[in-house]
């Protein structure tokens, strides 16, 4: 299985921004986590990041290209402002799973909306930075049993 983690804005901060709400395990310890996971399991990982909307959509559409069997996506802000995220996703039909590290439904009511949640066949929030690790794991299940 060829897997795809996308991160959005300000991901590339964690342990930095917020470790009240977003702790102090940093992106990189994060990434080495992911891939130690992904390695027991024979999975191929790659990872982007970006702080660009226009970036993650052109990382949706080389996932496409590249021929990634599934895609975990953490995007940030952009979880609740972004159509053109959701219709990147869409366009390429790479089967999706949204993570957010936080509990979204609690926070501010601005943060209450997801958009790309209408692509992803899996959404896993509030478990912390191991929610990353249970999308992988449905989106792995899945790829077994076709």
């Amino acid at each position: 299985m060829k897997l795809l983690v996308m991160n959005g804005p300000n991901l590339n901060f964690l342990g930095i921004r917020e470790p009240d709400k977003y702790g102090t395990e940093t992106y990189d310890s994060l990434l080495a986590k992911i891939r130690r996971h992904c390695a027991e399991k024979d999975i191929e990982v790659s990872f982007y990041q970006s702080n660009h909307e226009g970036d993650l959509v052109d990382a949706f559409q080389k996932a496409y290209f590249d021929k990634i069997d599934a895609i975990v996506i953490n995007p940030g802000a952009y979880t609740h402002t972004s159509i053109a995220l959701l219709d990147a996703a869409r366009s390429v039909q790479i089967p999706l799973a949204e993570v957010h590290i936080t509990d979204i439904a609690t926070r501010e009511p601005f943060r209450r909306i997801s958009y790309i949640r209408q692509a992803a066949k899996y959404s896993v929030v509030g478990h912390g930075t191991d929610g990353y690790l249970e999308a992988i794991d449905m989106l792995y299940a899945d790829y077994r049993n076709v």
